[in-house]
C-alpha cells in the first residue's frame, strides 16, 4: 500500500521533523529536477488559490508534470460521475493525487480506491495536513524550536480545519494553547479531550487582547462563511475579531502572526508593516513543504 497524507496523524513525530529538514533543503535550492518522469494530479472539487498554485508550483519545481482541474463543474462529475470513478480514472494517468473536496472523509475514501499515493489538500471542516506542515515549518523557522511554545488560536475554532490539524500535530512538542473565540465558535469538545489525554494545557477566552503579551505564535483565522448552514449564525460572528497594529505594543519580541489566508477583516493592513507579521512568508513556505511532501511520498527523499 502506498504512503498517503490524509490526516496529520499519518505522519509520526519523526516524519514531521524529516519533512521540515527536507523543506529547508528545498528552500535553499528551489528547483531540483528529481521527478522529471512523474505526473502529479491536482484535482480540486472546491475553490482554492494558494493551495492549488502552491502544489502545482511545487510539482513543477521538482520537474514533474501536472494535470487536473480547479473546478469540478467542467468535468464529468457534472454529468453524474461518482467520486470513485473519477479517482480510479485519474489514477490511470498519474503517480500521485492531490485532492481537495468539500466533504469530510472524501480524501480518505479516495486513498482507499486508488493504488497511488493521495495527499489531502483539505476535506470540508476535517483536515488540512499540508497546511499544518507549512505552519509547523513556519513556527520552527521563526522560533528556532517547536517545543514549549504558547500558541494562541483565534477565530473560527469550531469549523476551522487548519486549527484542528495544527493542534494535533503540535501535541508532539509540549505546547500551551490559548483558544480565543466567541461562544458559537469554540474549540470542539473532542479536541479538548484529545489535549487532556495528552496532558497538554489550554486556556479559553473570548477576548483577543487578553493573552497577547504571553503569546509566541498568534494564529489568526477567518470566519468561513462556506462552513455555516445558518446565515444568521455567520452574520453574528463574521467580524468578531480584528487585530490592529496598536494592539501589539506589549507583545513578546519573538511573537509571529500566522494566518492560513485568505484574510478578510480579521487582520488590519497596518499589521503588515510590523515585525510580527509572517503570514505572507508563511504562504511562500507552503511551496517548499509541499515539495518535500511530494518527494517523500514518492520515495525520493
Amino acid at each position: 500500500m502506498p504512503k498517503n497524507l490524509i490526516s496529520i496523524h499519518d505522519f509520526s513525530k519523526k516524519e514531521i521533523l524529516h519533512i521540515v529538514d527536507i523543506a529547508e533543503d528545498f528552500e535553499k535550492n528551489k528547483s531540483q529536477n528529481i521527478l522529471n518522469d512523474k505526473v502529479v494530479a491536482c484535482i480540486f472539487f472546491e475553490p482554492s488559490t494558494r493551495t492549488r498554485l502552491s502544489f502545482e508550483t511545487a510539482a513543477n519545481r521538482l520537474g514533474a508534470r501536472v494535470i487536473g482541474f480547479a473546478d469540478a463543474a467542467n468535468t464529468s462529475i457534472a454529468k453524474g460521475e461518482s467520486l470513485k470513478d473519477t479517482i480510479k480514472m485519474v489514477s490511470n494517468y498519474v503517480d500521485i493525487i492531490v485532492i481537495r473536496h468539500p466533504l469530510e472523509g472524501a480524501a480518505r475514501y479516495a486513498s482507499e480506491v486508488t493504488p497511488v499515493p493521495v495527499i489531502n489538500a483539505g476535506d470540508g471542516a476535517n483536515q488540512h495536513p499540508t497546511q499544518t506542515m507549512l505552519d509547523i515549518y513556519s513556527i520552527n523557522k521563526t522560533q528556532g524550536r517547536l517545543d514549549d511554545l504558547t500558541i494562541n488560536l483565534v477565530g473560527d475554532l469550531k469549523y476551522g480545519r487548519t486549527v484542528h490539524s495544527l493542534l494535533q500535530a503540535m501535541s508532539y512538542f509540549s505546547p500551551h494553547f490559548i483558544f480565543t473565540s466567541p461562544e458559537e465558535l469554540k474549540m470542539p469538545l473532542e479536541y479538548k479531550r484529545f489535549l487532556k489525554d495528552q496532558g497538554i494545557s489550554y486556556t479559553e477566552t473570548r477576548q483577543l487582547s487578553e493573552y497577547l503579551d504571553s503569546t509566541d505564535i498568534l494564529y489568526m483565522t477567518r470566519v468561513q462563511q462556506e462552513r455555516f448552514n445558518d446565515p444568521i449564525e455567520y452574520e453574528n460572528v463574521k467580524n468578531v475579531y480584528r487585530l490592529e497594529a496598536s494592539m501589539l505594543s506589549n507583545v513578546r519580541d519573538n511573537l509571529k502572526i500566522l494566518h492560513p489566508l485568505p484574510r478578510v477583516n480579521e487582520i488590519a493592513a497596518d499589521v503588515d508593516d510590523t515585525p510580527y507579521a509572517y503570514y505572507f512568508k508563511q504562504a511562500e513556505n507552503g511551496m517548499y513543504v509541499r515539495m518535500a511532501i511530494i518527494a517523500y511520498l514518492l520515495g525520493y527523499r
